[in-house]
Order: C-alpha cells, then sequence, then structure tokens
C-alpha cells in the first residue's frame, strides 16, 4: 500500500560543500572513570562518514566536508551520544564523554500466539519503513529480532523500535545501513509514516561489473529526489535539471468523514449492506481535497529560497502548497489526492506542506532537511530506505 502521507521527522545535518577534506578527531572516555572507550561506533548520521574508536578510545573521521553534522557514537553498555557539530576546518582534541548505562537484557517470548503477532507486525514494519519497489525486494534484514513492536488495533497504528543497531543490506544500491531507530509509528488510519533515527550508510563488497549496476541503480534513485530537487534550487538550476515549481491552492472537503470514521463503517456494513458499505467506500477511494488549482507560471528559485540562519544553510518557504513536477521521468503510481491537470504530462509530481510558523524549513547544499520536515505528497512519499541514498552522495554520470 503507497501513503499519501509520508513525513521525515528525524534530523538530518550533514556536510554543506564539495571538494574539501577535513578531520575530527578525539577520543572518547567513560564519565565515571575517564579512562578510554574502546570500539565504539562513530558516525556521521546519515552518511557513509564512520569509524571505531581505538584501544584508548581515540577516533579520527577523514575526508569530510564542510558543514553541520550530527555526531553520533554508539558502545555496549553506555547510552547513545548525539551532538552537532559545525565542521569549517579540522576539529582537533575533541573530547566525548560517555554514561555507562545497565545492560537490559531482552524478553524471551515462545508462545505462538505472540510469534505469530510478531511476524505479522514485522511484514508491516519491512514494508513501510523497508519499501516495497523493485529495490526493496533484494533488501535483506541481517538482525530483525532487535525489533520490539506495539499494535493498537483500535487505532490501526504500529509502534517499533529497537535497542541496538538494525543492519540492512540493499543489494540493490550496494549499501549495509546500520540504523538506530529511536521511534518509529505506522498510522494505517491516516496512512501516515513516521519515523526518527541515526543511519550509517557502507559499501558492500562487489565485483567490478556489481559497482557498476550499483552506480546505475544510485543515479536512477538520486534525479528526481527531494535531495535532487534541493541541491538544485539553491544552485538555481531547476529548469536544467528537469523541475518546475508551481503553487497549490486546495481545500479539504467538508463533507467527508474522517479516516477512521469511514474505515469503521466500511467494515460495520461490508457484507451485511451494500449501498451503506458502497456510500462510504465511495469516500474511501475519493480524493481529500476539492477546488485544487496550480498556478498558470511556475515559481523561480528566488521566489521561494532565503539565506539560512549560518552560511552553508538554506530556506524554502512559500504559502499554502508547493506543486513540484519532475519532467524527466514518468509516474507510475497513481495518487488520488495529487490534482493532476487534464492537460498535463504524466510527469511525476510532488507536493509540499510546511508546518512551521511563517512556514518554512532548513536545508543543507547536500539537500538535505534540517530540523523538521515538510510533509511530501505523491512521488517523493515513495520514498523508503530501498531508495535512500547517503548525503554525501554525488551522482556518477550527469543527467541526460
Amino acid at each position: 500500500m503507497l501513503f499519501r502521507w509520508f513525513a521525515f521527522l528525524f534530523i538530518m545535518l550533514p556536510a554543506v560543500l564539495l571538494g574539501q577534506n577535513l578531520t575530527i578527531n578525539g577520543k572518547i572516555v567513560n564519565k565515571e572513570s575517564s579512562r578510554g572507550v574502546a570500539g565504539a561506533s562513530v558516525f556521521l548520521s546519515n552518511s557513509s562518514f564512520g569509524t571505531t574508536s581505538s584501544s584508548d578510545g581515540t577516533f579520527t573521521l577523514s575526508r569530510l566536508r564542510p558543514g553541520q553534522y550530527t555526531l553520533v557514537v554508539t558502545a555496549i553498555g553506555y547510552a547513545v551520544y548525539n551532538k552537532i557539530i559545525m565542521v569549517n576546518a579540522d576539529v582537533a582534541d575533541l573530547t566525548i564523554t560517555m554514561e555507562p548505562r545497565a545492560i537490559m537484557l531482552r524478553e524471551v517470548t515462545i508462545s505462538g500466539s505472540s510469534r505469530a503477532n510478531w511476524n505479522r507486525n514485522y511484514e508491516m514494519f519491512k514494508k513501510d519503513f523497508i519499501g516495497n519497489d523493485e529495490n526493496a525486494k533484494q533488501c535483506v534484514v541481517i538482525n530483525p529480532k532487535v525489533l520490539d513492536f506495539t499494535y493498537r488495533k483500535s487505532k490501526q497504528t504500529l509502534i517499533a523500535s529497537a535497542d541496538e543497531f538494525l543492519i540492512v543490506e540493499n543489494k540493490a544500491l550496494g549499501y549495509r545501513v546500520k540504523f538506530l531507530l529511536n521511534s518509529f509509528s505506522l498510522d494505517n488510519l491516516e496512512q501516515r509514516l513516521t519515523y526518527q533515527g541515526s543511519r550509517l550508510f557502507e559499501e558492500l563488497p562487489g565485483s567490478a561489473a556489481q559497482k557498476k549496476k550499483w552506480l546505475l541503480k544510485r543515479d536512477r534513485a538520486y534525479y528526481g529526489s527531494a535531495m535532487h530537487f534541493l541541491r538544485s534550487l539553491y544552485q538555481n538550476k531547476l529548469k536544467e535539471e528537469g523541475f518546475e515549481m508551481r503553487k497549490l491552492t486546495r481545500e479539504s472537503d467538508p463533507s467527508r468523514p474522517s479516516a477512521a470514521v469511514i474505515q469503521q463503517k466500511m467494515q460495520q456494513f461490508n457484507g451485511v449492506s451494500r449501498d451503506s458499505f458502497q456510500y462510504y467506500h465511495d469516500f474511501y477511494i475519493s480524493p481529500r481535497y476539492i477546488h485544487q488549482k496550480i498556478s498558470t507560471v511556475p515559481w523561480l528559485s528566488f521566489e521561494v529560497l532565503r539565506d539560512g540562519p549560518q552560511p552553508g544553510l538554506y530556506a524554502i518557504t512559500f504559502p499554502q502548497y508547493l506543486y513540484v513536477i519532475y519532467k524527466n521521468r514518468e509516474e507510475t503510481e497513481a495518487f488520488k489526492d495529487i490534482y493532476r491537470p487534464l492537460d498535463m504530462p504524466n510527469y511525476e509530481v510532488s507536493v509540499l506542506t510546511l508546518f512551521n510558523d511563517p512556514p518554512y524549513a532548513l536545508f543543507d547544499s547536500n539537500g538535505i532537511v534540517v530540523g523538521e520536515s515538510p510533509l511530501f505528497e505523491g512521488a517523493w512519499s515513495k520514498a523508503r530506505l530501498s531508495e535512500l541514498l547517503p548525503v554525501d552522495y554525488t551522482p556518477s554520470a550527469p543527467l541526460n
């Protein structure tokens, strides 16, 4: 099932400029003993930059580009450490103090019904966290049992969490993704997915032929993505890169019942009253919005782009909704809530909604949102882990 609503609510704070190599080095110490912590995992969230601390707790992250990152440190027996760090020059002698934490033994469940429920919840989680596209078919979860689930039947909501890395090998794109999943919530009534966490991308080993295929698929995932759009926006290259922005106006249908009521009534009348079931099913398959219209003149970059609070950060701002067309690819899915003028070709379309007051979202030169993300509908709402790329990714080949 494809979701109309897809909010990325996790902080993604990566590098911002290309072509420079900088270094972070420091030492990880135990808060209580001041001794070095060996074997800690040190990485920059959502990037491919990661390492492990040495026997005395020291570490080095190299070949970095300037910008703002979230530095994450994890070690067995310690609380996870997170720190926002700005890298404008080499960062030397950074001291990270880790707080010891009691190791909690995981509960072992052996009942058949509990095992069946876990399997059902896992399949639901896997489809909506990893995806159900062609790439997802080549994704392998290495350690699924680190996941804990709670399913609230009355609200049709799945909650998931993990107390250690969830490791997924994406054999379509050639990455091993290590994900610290802080929170995950799947609302089937509102058709909304939100999650929060940090992740590290590692290259999978492969032959020269495999790596060539991975590069092609990575480029395919990149072009037309939200990352590609935001990079094109701040570089004022929207048209050259195949994008077009329009203003979208629309209103919620006041006659439409809530999603919960529609689901409840469909279940109530299914097999009991055909007419009543059809009445609510018509609402289910109909758009949420009425009076939809897009502007006739495209917006230019300067109309929605502003300088951010510090160098390397930008703000995007617009009234109501931003309608983004990607002309280099046709849409293969039908989104009933995405308005399409009858005379518009079947291009990929995404709709952005802002939440801050006044409405804005911050992003960096890598095209990654910093802080609260816009709400994505349409093409970008399909993106799952199966198509995600590290923040430091650059395409291997120019756009044709």
